[in-house]
């Protein structure tokens, strides 16, 4: 029998206990510790998972115990694990994003790349079996070459003051998805224009945010890639895509729990609500990544999203953030 990868997860929050879960629904892997400054988050996916508990992510990393980590933990805490993880020889797959500072996304490149460890970074929407059929037919032509990319991401609705204060604005916490997946068909984007206005939310408008905003990128052979985000919809989570180009267009709808669909005197086409959170619309997309991890892992190569392309999606948020404050294009450089 093949020995089992053993697995830390640090950060016990929502996103900590999605991925014990896909932890759990994977073979080869053991879920080893789960860690959290609180405990009693940690217990609580323990309680589901298994694992045990610890406090101190360092101190895990260097045990000796576990093979790779998943962090989940605040965004100020990703590059110092990482580099941790590169000490210790443990592999690992990061949430997005990066940092909230480019500089030190710059400063740690050249050691995170020429690393021996998996350094994966978490941008899941691109393993969603949705986006991932949406490629294949990019990749084998279906409709030619891409002239236009439109991407809508809605949330149900915004996420408390507290953390709005700490997720480095909309374009880095909510668009840098969208900017990961713009990249996934346009790779080479040259300009970015941004426009945010606060529609609804006191409180985000407090913290000097956006809760809306739309962007319009170029990429290097003219294609106009367009993003459309919102931090509340009152149908559910928004999540579609289109794909446009000289033979065709691509586009993906959003997701109910029911493709039934009602035709009454009061509704003509009613159906079910479209799913209301990302972690019921992407809950496969998180499975799909870690298996690309793990496989990742066996063969040596990175076979999800890089830390180049954390890097690229962080360069078009900064970029994003700079456009809509200042109302000038910017352009920017991924190489």
């Amino acid at each position: 029998m093949t020995q089992k990868i053993r697995i830390a997860i640090i950060g016990a929050g929502r996103i900590g206990y999605v991925h014990a879960g896909s932890v759990n629904d994977t073979p080869e892997l053991e879920l080893v510790y789960v860690v959290d400054p609180f405990e009693e988050n940690a217990k609580k996916v323990t309680a589901a998972f298994g694992g045990k508990v610890s406090s101190d992510p360092s101190a895990v990393i260097a045990s000796g115990e576990v093979d790779a980590v998943i962090i989940g933990s605040p965004t100020a805490t990703h590059i110092p694990l990482i580099r941790e993880c590169i000490a210790a020889g443990v592999h690992a797959l990061c949430e997005k994003p990066l940092d909230l500072d480019i500089k030190n996304v710059e400063e740690f490149r050249a050691q995170a790349n020429a690393a021996k460890i998996n350094i994966t970074l978490g941008f899941n929407r691109r393993q969603d079996p949705q986006y991932l059929a949406l490629k294949a037919k990019v990749v084998d032509g279906t409709i030619g070459t891409i002239e236009q990319v439109i991407l809508t991401s809605r949330d149900p609705g915004p996420a408390p003051q507290a953390y709005i204060a700490v997720s480095g604005g909309i374009f880095r916490d909510m668009t840098i998805h969208d900017f990961d997946m713009a990249r996934n068909f346009v790779p080479n984007i040259l300009e970015v224009t941004a426009f945010g206005a606060n529609s609804f939310c006191d409180y985000i408008k407090e913290e000097g945010d956006f809760d809306n905003v739309s962007v319009v990128m170029k990429g290097a052979n003219n294609e106009l890639v367009t993003i459309v985000n919102s931090r509340h919809a009152a149908f559910g989570y928004d999540q579609r895509a289109e794909i446009f180009g000289d033979k065709g267009m691509l586009q993906i709808s959003n997701l109910s729990d029911s493709t039934v669909k009602s035709f009454t005197k009061d509704a003509t086409t009613a159906g079910e609500p479209f799913m209301d959170f990302f972690l019921e619309r992407y809950a496969d997309s998180y499975r799909n990544e870690l298996k690309l991890f793990v496989e990742g892992i066996k063969t040596g190569k990175v076979l999800g999203s890089t830390y180049d392309d954390g890097r690229a999606a962080l360069i078009l948020a900064d970029a994003a953030h700079e456009s809509a404050r200042t109302g000038k294009s910017v352009k920017v450089n991924l190489n």
